[in-house]
């Protein structure tokens, strides 16, 4: 039987159905004095129906990574900019040293699956014990099940789910 590490994610079908669950979790868990810290995701777009831009904010200060990266047209290469995902990597860096409650990684996803994005801080935290809540989407879901070595909880995008799951965080011993 694999032991179950205190790491989910919350697995979705439809781009951006974790977030606002993911975002409200967070935020019921800082109320009731918990630690959380990480990076959420949120989309916005550029003018009316312009480009969609992705944010990346920093749960503990508020502050905003913009990892969209402009293109050019059919281009095949992620959209995503990855100087301004190292840069947004040491939140996740100081999360792990101060041993948060939980850390959220907005997503699972091309990037981690490949081994790069945030995949070292993810299993850096994994391997130290520290909660971790992400979200994966279902195109991911089986390497982020060979990433865990399926020792993950897989949620369903929606709060009650999240709660239930987070439940044992705040009497965890790490």
């Amino acid at each position: 039987m694999i032991q179950t590490l205190p790491i989910a994610a919350i697995v979705y079908t439809v781009r951006g159905a974790a977030d606002g669950p993911m975002i409200a979790l967070a935020r019921e868990l800082g109320e009731h004095g918990l630690r959380v810290r990480g990076l959420v995701q949120q989309e916005t777009r550029d003018g009316a129906g312009g480009t969609r831009r992705m944010m990346l904010t920093d749960l503990e200060s508020g502050g905003r990574f913009d990892i969209s990266q402009k293109l050019g047209a059919g281009s095949g290469s992620s959209c995503v900019d990855p100087g301004v995902l190292t840069a947004a990597s040491a939140v996740l860096r100081r999360a792990l040293a101060e041993r948060a409650d939980l850390v959220i990684v907005s997503r699972f996803g091309e990037l981690e699956a490949g081994g790069s994005g945030f995949s070292a801080e993810m299993l850096e935290l994994m391997s130290e014990g520290v909660p971790l809540l992400t979200a994966v989407g279902t195109r991911f879901l089986e390497s982020w099940r060979r990433f865990t070595g399926g020792a993950a909880t897989e949620l369903p995008p929606d709060l009650e789910s999240l709660r239930s799951w987070s439940a044992v965080l705040g009497r965890a011993e790490r």
